[in-house]
């Protein structure tokens, strides 16, 4: 996967169940009807609204659009769509061809064939999973969702065809049991994360490519031997509020090229597709373990200031 910014869109087909909560931003009540939610055809379905105050960017702005569970021929068929809150369930997914065939080559890349990202739509918990892949092509993960309400399933990949690009499909999971909506953490430049604590400097642009720096220090020193995670010192992905937009953007560098040091410092390139708020989640592995930094910062607006510095990305296990 090339260092460049990796988009796709996709509708939020569960927003009108927990929108109404969401955007109150209180409430209990229950969760998923009966019957699980149907795989719609979402190249027919008109797209989401924008969050207010976000526009057009500028014609080198990556395009928004898009909003599939397929692109270039192939699908993302999410066998189960709805889990149990609380609950430690299998998730099994296939990705099919044009033909309806289950795909069985993959191009590896950072170490895997597949990324599997797992987000709730509120932002708040973050899953970056790593499923296993049976001959007959179906993908599948043990996930345990910590709270009820709606998730969003990001498959990201490269088939093993000649000439064949990158995609990222997503595909609606809902998580059932008693549902409390949860406000978007506010804007920070500092998050917490296991003892660690992570600064964030450089603002996320629309329209244009500018430098993220992350910075990891543990105990108010810098750490300066971050461990290879997925053949790279750090990985980004970043979520924009409202309609999920999905950004993955690798580091500028990699272990072993004679510039890139372990640490303190993580640097990304990266093009928001518009302004708003997003959600971004770095994960990186110190001591042999991975651990996740969560922040919130909005495209179009000034860098993120030192308030209160933010917890990790809510149960963000799963590495």
């Amino acid at each position: 996967m090339n260092n460049g910014l990796r988009i796709t869109t996709f509708a939020a087909a569960l927003a009108a169940t927990f929108g109404a909560a969401y955007g109150v931003g209180q409430g209990v009540g229950p969760v998923v009807a009966d019957s699980p939610p149907k795989h719609e055809d979402e190249h027919t379905r008109p797209g989401p609204e924008p969050e207010q105050g976000a526009g057009h960017a500028g014609h080198d702005t990556p395009p928004a659009g898009g909003l599939q569970i397929s692109e270039g021929g192939y699908t993302l068929d999410l066998e189960t769509p709805r889990v149990t809150a609380g609950k430690r369930a299998g998730l099994r997914f296939t990705v099919r061809d044009a033909d309806g065939r289950a795909v069985t080559a993959y191009q590896r890349e950072h170490d895997k064939e597949l990324h599997l990202i797992v987000a709730s739509r509120d932002l708040v918990t973050y899953r970056h999973l790593h499923p296993t892949r049976a001959a007959d092509g179906t993908w599948s993960t043990p996930v345990d969702l910590p709270r009820a309400g709606g998730y969003r399933v990001f498959a990201d990949f490269t088939p093993d065809k000649k000439a064949a690009e990158n995609l990222t499909l997503g595909a609606d999971l809902a998580a059932s049991g008693p549902y409390q909506a949860r406000q978007l953490p506010k804007e920070s430049a500092t998050a917490r994360a296991d003892g660690y604590e992570v600064r964030l400097t450089g603002a996320l642009r629309p329209g244009k490519a500018s430098e993220l720096k992350l910075k990891v220090a543990r105990d108010g020193k810098p750490v300066t031997d971050l461990q290879p995670y997925l053949g790279a010192y750090g990985h980004l992905v970043a979520l924009r509020s409202g309609d999920l937009a999905y950004l993955h953007v690798h580091p500028n560098g990699e272990p072993g090229d004679g510039t890139t040091r372990p640490g303190p410092d993580i640097s990304f390139t990266a093009t928001a597709p518009s302004s708003g708020s997003y959600r971004l989640f770095l994960d990186f592995k110190h001591e042999g373990t991975v651990h996740t930094a969560a922040f919130t910062v909005r495209a179009g607006g000034a860098a993120p200031g030192s308030g209160t510095p933010e917890g990790h990305a809510d149960d963000s296990h799963g590495h």
